[in-house]
């Protein structure tokens, strides 16, 4: 958390960072049968993910009515978009199929999420932050730390009115959206390239006939 006590008040949301694209496992030998699986911790946007997850825990205990549906949808949504990752990076060592479908189904449950965030300013008409805004600047700033933890948002959460930590919340959906739209990119470019499981095998059988000949 920066020491600067005046940056600490601005915080707002915006609109995402440029971060690199990050796979869900490690580049390998397109020939190899079972290409490594990656750890799915490393994944920014897991981490992030995370982050929005435990936000979206606290933020709908406290400031949503007890009983009111939308605490489940939140946290919920909030869940499906961290699991989804991470099961799509487990997936991945058998299944490049399974890992571009789980990917997108966290991608829409964030989206989800984000349409709650925002349903939650606009109908207590306090202001969605726009993008170029001081405090905008500021979540994008922050959002370029790695790796991204709660901590480095936790002092935000207990010390900010709602309408703020929502729309830090918006901020790091669109950040971790920005991040699947590239992993997402680049799964489906290795698909293309690369095939999945069922492909390799056959190349792999293919390979062994043409070194074995009857």
């Amino acid at each position: 958390m920066t020491s600067d006590g005046n940056n600490r008040k601005n915080v707002r949301n915006g609109k995402p960072p440029s971060h690199p694209s990050h796979n869900s496992h490690a580049s390998h030998d397109p020939d190899r049968l079972l290409p490594p699986r990656g750890d799915y911790q490393t994944l920014l946007s897991f981490q992030k993910a995370e982050v929005i997850y435990d936000i979206t825990f606290r933020f709908a205990h406290k400031y949503l009515s007890r009983g009111d549906r939308t605490v489940d949808q939140m946290i919920q949504s909030a869940r499906s978009g961290k699991q989804n990752i991470l099961e799509g990076s487990k997936a991945a060592l058998t299944s490049k199929e399974t890992e571009i479908k789980l990917t997108n189904v966290a991608r829409a449950s964030l989206e989800e999420l984000l349409a709650d965030y925002r349903d939650y300013l606009r109908t207590r008409d306090h202001t969605i932050w726009d993008k170029d805004c001081k405090e905008a600047q500021y979540v994008r700033k922050l959002g370029r730390k790695t790796p991204q933890t709660y901590e480095d948002y936790r002092e935000f959460v207990e010390t900010r009115p709602p309408e703020v930590i929502a729309n830090i919340a918006i901020c790091l959906i669109h950040q971790t959206n920005y991040l699947l739209d590239q992993q997402l990119r680049r799964l489906e470019d290795d698909f293309v390239k690369e095939g999945g499981l069922r492909e390799r095998m056959t190349r792999a059988r293919l390979q062994y006939r043409n070194q074995h000949p009857s």
